[in-house]
């Protein structure tokens, strides 16, 4: 399927695994031109090299993304000297950070969950939407989790902060519903991947506890896998999606138990 989304330049955070770099990819195979951000120069390096035989513009950018607005206003310039303005923004970067219950945990620890997982991504969607209402064109996705929609795992904070980014993305795309911008947010279940946390859930616990887990949580019988996320990116992303806007799209396996 053409997506028509070729030559589009897009920023994704936190791309180069995991849902992040199955974001780039599918974006990448459409022809837009995409940047990413890493803590690792490794890490940025790798992914450079696999884009290169693409015919699109990319670069990477070491970078950790985190509540200083200043900070990551600089980021963005920085991707944009480069790559022109931004047409699509995904917020990917996020985690739990090993947080618990509120009142089992630090509250400095609650702050510094609600930094990578909402702030920054607010802060970041309030930079860039500038420009994509001045061009009267633009797509922002975040990255939540069902657990922002429902009651799941020991964590306060990552429950709070991801359910706090579902409003906030609900939030702006009414506010910008006019303008040619769609905003939604992608509701991941438990997922996969190289260096995730279900990842190394699966390489320290016992099988039978692996096995458990499965049967009480997952449909499907499996794991999810970061692929349908970064076709999801893309779709939203593109002009066939263009009445999509403030949705929150569970990509589960069935995992999640709400209705709504």
């Amino acid at each position: 399927m053409n997506l028509n989304i070729s030559g589009k330049n897009a920023f994704v955070t936190g791309g180069t695994r995991g849902l992040g770099l199955a974001a780039v990819r599918s974006l990448a195979r459409e022809g837009v031109n995409v940047s990413y951000c890493a803590r690792s120069t490794k890490s940025v390096e790798r992914i450079d090299n696999e884009l290169n035989s693409l015919k699109i513009k990319s670069f990477g950018v070491v970078s950790e993304i985190n509540n200083n607005y200043s900070s990551l206003e600089t980021l963005i310039n920085t991707v944009e000297d480069k790559l022109g303005p931004i047409d699509i923004l995904v917020n990917n970067v996020g985690g739990s950070l090993g947080s618990d219950s509120l009142i089992n945990d630090d509250l400095i620890n609650y702050e510094n969950v609600f930094d990578i997982n909402f702030w920054a991504s607010l802060k970041l969607m309030k930079i860039v939407s500038s420009g994509m209402i001045q061009r009267r064109w633009g797509r922002i996705i975040n990255i939540a989790s069902i657990f922002g929609r429902e009651l799941g795992g020991k964590s306060s904070s990552y429950m709070s902060s991801k359910a706090s980014l579902i409003a906030a993305t609900k939030h702006l795309a009414i506010e910008t519903a006019n303008t040619g911008i769609t905003v939604n947010s992608i509701a991941p279940g438990s997922i996969k991947h190289d260096g995730g946390s279900w990842e190394k859930f699966v390489r320290t616990s016992e099988s039978h506890e692996v096995d458990k887990f499965i049967e009480d949580n997952m449909p499907m019988g499996e794991f999810g896998k970061p692929e349908p996320v970064g076709d999801m990116v893309a779709f939203l992303s593109s002009k066939l999606a263009f009445t999509i806007t403030g949705a929150c799209i569970n990509i589960d396996g069935g995992q999640s138990r709400s209705l709504f």
